[in-house]
């Protein structure tokens, strides 16, 4: 009672400890609270957390973020395994303990090999750099599967020494691409992680992590160089397992991933559902149900922020557009896709609004099954534009419910991550 008494001021360390300032006999003094306090800031698991976990953990972070580390960091530690057994093969391959091997053309090897993944890096980074930010996670697995790919040729190009150095540049073409695709969806998954405008930190704690992890696979790797060190059996078999490992803890790795952001495929998702049943998924259920392998079934494509000729053809298509139309976006059929032209003037809303009706053309031309009952009535609609301008008033009628049940189940509706492209248009007639 008499502690209780004398306290004058508390404190905290996020939410890890908690401590008292008491006054007593004239002097103050600084005591953990056993009630609240947690770790010890000097304790192994206080230091521990100080080196590794951004400041502020768990608060200034996702709630995925534990999850996420931990199955990267299972990764990241089979993936350095694998590649100390296809760097031995590589080493092998240019002739190191060969005496008929020269300098030169080990150099030769390195270097095309090194100069053709640069060029891969540029081209890939050109024809996909704008898609790694909206589909993060399947470019953040298919980068990671590539990896593998890229390091089994490496293993396995010394039993062809006469295509060696065009199978190795292969590999690098390969590895540069995992560069780019995973550096950048790094990149991208931080900046969901930070919840405090914390970005840096988040990279540089996730840099410590990795670098830790490798040096535990270099202290394995020491160990396993002699065992297959001239036993191309064994090689194989742990590369196998290795990258069994791998790629499953990189599956459970972007499954974990909860994205509150819409991209068109969590879009599709919570629209279709909204649409059957009349109910919005959160976040957590959306990105459960989210695809995160490459898909290359045919559907009807959306091409977003198209340019207005990719959409006007005939003089009279502009009025067919307008039609029932008062919105800051076109949306016509053309060459077999739905495509989007975004006014100059259109909000995050609007662009929200566009994707949404976009994806019904789209699922009513597809025939998805099952089809919303909303839907069923435009899939009796055979002409183009006629579809275009009914479509128009049923998202009128549903979009202001959807976007306060986007809001409600606490998606982010202030910024969006679709993929648009850049250009925008002025037309002379909005209205209709």
């Amino acid at each position: 009672m008499e502690e209780s008494e004398g306290v004058i001021a508390t404190e905290r360390y996020g939410s890890q400890e908690s401590w008292k300032y008491l006054l007593k006999e004239g002097k103050v003094m600084r005591r953990k609270d056993a009630v609240n306090g947690g770790l010890a800031a000097n304790s192994v698991s206080g230091v521990f957390k100080s080196v590794f976990l951004p400041q502020g953990y768990p608060e200034s972070v996702s709630e995925d973020y534990l999850q996420y580390q931990l199955w990267d960091t299972v990764q990241a530690f089979s993936s350095s395994l694998s590649g100390t057994l296809a760097t031995q093969a590589s080493l092998r391959g240019v002739g190191v303990g060969n005496q008929e091997a020269t300098v030169a053309a080990a150099t030769i090897t390195w270097l095309l090999r090194d100069g053709t993944g640069m060029l891969g890096r540029i081209l890939f980074a050109w024809l996909k750099g704008s898609k790694l930010d909206s589909e993060a996670k399947k470019w953040r697995l298919f980068a990671d599967i590539l990896n593998d790919v890229a390091m089994f040729i490496e293993i396995a190009a010394p039993h062809f020494p006469p295509f060696f150095t065009i199978i190795v540049c292969i590999a690098g073409i390969f590895k540069s691409i995992v560069g780019v695709a995973g550096g950048a969806t790094r990149a991208a998954l931080t900046v969901h992680q930070a919840r405090r405008n914390n970005m840096a930190d988040i990279s540089a704690k996730d840099g410590s992590q990795e670098t830790l992890v490798n040096l535990a696979g270099l202290l394995v790797s020491l160990a396993l160089i002699p065992l297959v060190t001239d036993n191309p059996l064994l090689t194989f078999i742990l590369f196998y397992l290795f990258t069994v490992l791998h790629l499953f803890a990189n599956y459970r790795a972007v499954r974990s991933v909860v994205m509150e952001t819409l991209n068109e495929a969590r879009l599709s998702i919570v629209l279709h559902q909204y649409l059957l049943h009349g109910q919005v998924l959160s976040p957590a259920e959306a990105n459960q149900r989210e695809p995160v392998f490459l898909s290359f079934r045919r559907t009807v494509p959306i091409k977003l922020g198209v340019r207005l000729g990719d959409l006007i053809h005939e003089p009279g298509d502009l009025q067919l557009a307008l039609k029932n139309n008062s919105k800051p976006y076109l949306i016509g059929i053309k060459n077999g896709a739905v495509c989007v032209c975004l006014g100059s003037d259109a909000s995050v809303d609007d662009e929200i609004k566009a994707v949404c009706q976009a994806l019904c053309v789209s699922a009513v031309l597809h025939n998805e099954s099952p089809l919303p009952a909303v839907l069923q009535q435009l899939s009796n609609t055979k002409d183009p534009w006629a579809l275009i301008s009914q479509s128009h008033k049923m998202i009128d009628e549903i979009f202001q419910t959807f976007l306060k049940e986007l809001d409600r189940a606490k998606w982010q509706t202030d910024r969006t991550l679709l993929d648009w492209n850049e250009w925008r248009v002025e037309w002379t007639k909005k209205r209709s």
